[in-house]
């Protein structure tokens, strides 16, 4: 599967705990994330990561026309809820795909679990 990883800044540190927990599950499958996110993911837990620019300089958007284009399987976007974003119309956006596209979106650490424990059954059928 095609799984995108994205992290607002105060999210990035539980997001890589998360990937480094599900690290052997990740491995199995294709990892896009934007650009920040991508990098740290990539040097601190050693899994490979097709990286696209950072969310505020169009790296949400660029995910957002995978997901359209059916290239998307799964978004884990570990969003924070309590800091305005100055890019929100393009998280937004990205939000609104994954439901018109009816692409599973986790944007916090129960909901994400929930999805690897899916995906994790799938990966042993």
């Amino acid at each position: 599967m095609k799984i995108a990883l994205i992290a607002h800044d105060k999210k990035k540190e539980a997001l890589i705990t998360f990937a480094e927990e599900y690290k052997d599950t990740f491995k199995l499958h294709d990892l896009y994330a934007t650009g920040t996110t991508g990098k740290r993911l990539m040097e601190e837990t050693g899994l490979k990561v097709h990286r696209f620019k950072s969310g505020p300089l169009g790296g949400d958007q660029e995910i957002g026309s995978m997901v359209a284009n059916g290239n998307i399987d799964i978004i884990i976007f570990f969003r924070d809820p309590l800091t305005a974003q100055p890019h929100e119309p393009d998280v937004s956006a990205l939000l609104r795909l994954s439901d018109v596209y009816d692409v599973p979106l986790a944007t916090n650490e129960g909901t994400a679990s929930a999805v690897m424990h899916y995906l994790n059954q799938l990966d042993r059928e």
